[in-house]
Order: structure tokens, then sequence, then C-alpha cells
């Protein structure tokens, strides 16, 4: 992880993952509010995590997954493949 962690700045790091978020709620034509509303939090707190103003809780990743029925790995960008495990 240590190596991970010199290779990429932060801004970097944001980019690989947070798009996946948002591009898995675009592809369902959901909204901000849809997606917060299903995770239990408020549409700001929710649009944060897509652009990488706030960080993803562990619980968050996991809600999102579930809702996104794909893997955290996935979601964090350490997979291409959405399907999640078995």
């Amino acid at each position: 992880m240590a190596q991970f962690a010199a290779s990429y700045n932060t801004s970097e790091v944001i980019d690989m993952v947070y798009p996946n978020i948002r591009t898995l709620r675009e592809d369902r034509d959901w909204s901000q509010e849809y997606v917060a509303s299903q995770i239990s939090v408020n549409r700001r707190t929710y649009s944060g995590y897509e652009t990488g103003n706030r960080t993803l809780p562990p619980e968050v990743l996991i809600q999102l997954a579930a809702l996104y029925q794909t893997s955290v790995d996935y979601l964090l960008g350490l997979t291409e493949h959405p399907t999640p495990y078995r």
C-alpha cells in the first residue's frame, strides 16, 4: 500500500475512484438526491463523496456497493469488473 500511496497524489486517486460512483449513478439515471436517500445521507454529503471533497467512509462504500450491486473493489478502482463477487 505504501507503494500505491507513493506513486499517486491525492487528486489522482480521487480521479480514479470517484468517477466510478458517479458513472454508476448516471448510468441508472438516478439523481444525487435519490442515492443520498438510499444510503441515509443528505444530498450535499453525497455530492461531496462524488466530487472527492469528502472521504467515503467504509460503511458508505459497502452501502453503495450493495445499492449498485457491485463490489467495493470496483468502487475503489481496484478492478475493472463491476460484477460483484459470489
